[in-house]
């Protein structure tokens, strides 16, 4: 999953990254309103997380012309004030959620993990897959209800495909949202990482589809 972190805070900016990035996601960090609003107008993300206090466009700016634009991706709506007035205003201009600095970490990654289930259509943190059963939380994996190890990639892409059941993403698409847009990966290293976890939940657990993709299927144990 991939997260694009707008925050100004030269101290909570960078623990945002840190602590998304320990849990799974790919962030990315804009530090003013005007850089926020580009990567999140031309650039993929599952997930923004956007403080209304930022320099050069303010945050509901920000969110509107996302908004207006047809950007759909949830948004977490964090500020300094807390004043109720904002935060109905915030929710109105588009937000899905609203955090209040300060914040604990581990609500706000709840929070976040909570918003890209919705938007896939996911109620619950354990998602299932044929027999599969994805902890989005603590990023485990059972088959069968056996446990199966995985590389922080190989997880990023399993919970990906399984967020994304109802179409096949291209190797592009994997490549910007389990590397990020500095430093995505070429279609051989995303080649590479689906030949690994098809090693591990089965060689049928993902289907190519020839001009289209990769796509996660549910397969029963036998």
């Amino acid at each position: 999953m991939r997260a694009l972190v707008a925050e100004d805070d030269p101290d909570v900016g960078p623990d945002l990254v840190r602590a998304l990035t320990a849990a799974g996601f790919v962030a990315d960090l804009a530090t003013n309103g005007e850089d926020a609003w580009y990567r999140g107008d031309v650039e993929d993300y599952d997930l923004a997380i956007l403080d209304l206090g930022l320099p050069r466009i303010d945050g509901l700016s920000v969110l509107r012309r996302w908004r207006q634009a047809g950007r759909d991706m949830p948004v977490l709506i964090l500020s300094a004030r807390g004043d109720w007035t904002e935060k109905v205003e915030g929710i109105e201009a588009g937000a899905d959620d609203y955090v209040a600095k300060p914040f604990e970490m581990g609500e706000l990654l709840t929070r976040a993990r909570a918003l890209v289930r919705r938007a896939a259509g996911h109620a619950h943190a354990m998602l299932t897959v044929g027999d599969l059963r994805i902890d989005t939380r603590h990023r485990t994996l059972t088959k069968g209800g056996a446990p199966v190890s995985l590389t922080l990639l190989e997880f990023r892409l399993l919970n990906y495909l399984a967020h994304h059941l109802d179409s096949p993403a291209s190797a592009g698409e994997l490549g910007e949202h389990l590397y990020g847009a500095d430093e995505p990966g070429d279609s051989n290293a995303i080649e590479a990482l689906i030949l690994r976890l098809r090693r591990k939940i089965g060689a049928d657990a993902i289907e190519t589809r020839r001009g289209f993709g990769y796509k996660l299927v549910a397969k029963q144990q036998a």
